[in-house]
């Protein structure tokens, strides 16, 4: 053995502690992205059950950082890849659960794993109103608490009882919205906090009338957003009072083209791939996008599209 290989870095899955779920090292992550794009994860983890993910904080190196990608659906992965654990919560995570409220069953418990289109079908299944709109709103509900997602008028701060967290060492919190600091498309959680559940709170209603109101939101979407096409959602936050769409469109940009990656003709505040784009088309696209309409308005854009990752290719132990 040489000098060099003798006082190599371990590989950081030589660093982590065993887990009953599954670590794999350099996982792909394009493949479960919206845009399919992206590099793969130095290590990807997805625990057995939250007594796993709890066990896993508490053991890990503290130098050792964690990445919550749900289904990518608002995501964007750079090229490179994404250093140090990429955690997916899989099925123990996405649980569904009716609960009573005084006047009958009027509120929801739910797993952040849970998608958010099954937590508002199995509300419309027992008759709870005012949840609709997460038909809407693409990716799970760990996402949406921390974005603070809405569609359709509405928003999770507004139909939230509390959201249960891990911090960093895997001690649990409950939260109120209050507490969390929600508001537009943003949450004052801590970055290295993990949701694994909340509460979700609606009201009774017929179950007839709730599926039609869904049936109207799916149509709408579908007419209104590219959403055969590999997109990412809205790419842009609406600046107060505008529209990005509007914005975007009015500074020319609609269609507009960068490698394989295409503003949509659709709707302009979403970009697509085209078939060939890479992460670096896509973000690039989104920087030119954002120049421009600042050139013609003054109004500098901002990302709702989360970005993570690195540029240059990751390698065995992190390294380029």
């Amino acid at each position: 053995m040489s000098a060099a290989a003798a006082t190599a870095a371990p590989r950081l899955i030589e660093r982590l502690p065993a887990v009953r779920g599954r670590l794999t090292e350099l996982a792909p992550l394009a493949g479960v992205t919206w845009f399919r794009v992206g590099g793969p994860a130095e290590v990807a983890f997805r625990p057995a059950d939250r007594d796993d993910l709890i066990a896993f904080l508490k053991a890990k190196p503290a130098d050792v950082p964690i990445t919550v990608v749900g289904v990518a659906s608002n995501l964007l992965i750079r090229d490179g890849g994404v250093r140090g654990v990429v955690l997916r919560l899989g099925r123990d995570f996405a649980g569904i659960e009716i609960a009573g409220g005084e006047t009958g069953a009027s509120e929801v418990t739910c797993g952040a794993g849970a998608l958010d289109i099954n937590v508002a079908q199995a509300a419309a299944r027992a008759g709870i109103g005012g949840l609709e709109f997460l038909v809407g709103v693409p990716g799970t509900i760990g996402g949406a608490l921390r974005m603070n997602a809405g569609a359709y008028g509405r928003e999770i701060k507004d139909v939230l009882v509390w959201a249960e967290a891990l911090g960093p060492d895997g001690t649990p919190h409950r939260l109120t919205p209050a507490e969390m600091g929600l508001s537009y498309r943003h949450c004052e959680v801590p970055a290295d906090w993990i949701f694994v559940a909340a509460r979700l709170r609606g009201h009774p209603d017929d179950a007839a009338a709730i599926a039609r109101r869904m049936s109207e939101i799916q149509q709408a979407r579908a007419e209104s957003q590219p959403i055969r096409s590999r997109t990412g959602g809205s790419t842009f936050k609406n600046p107060p009072g505008e529209r990005a769409w509007q914005l975007v469109d009015r500074a020319g940009c609609r269609g507009l083209r960068k490698g394989g990656a295409q503003v949509s003709e659709k709707h302009c505040n979403f970009l697509i791939n085209t078939g060939t784009a890479t992460a670096a088309d896509l973000e690039g696209l989104g920087e030119e996008v954002r120049r421009r309409v600042k050139e013609a308005t003054g109004i500098e854009l901002q990302w709702e599209i989360k970005r993570i990752g690195e540029v240059e290719a990751i390698g065995q132990g992190g390294r380029s």
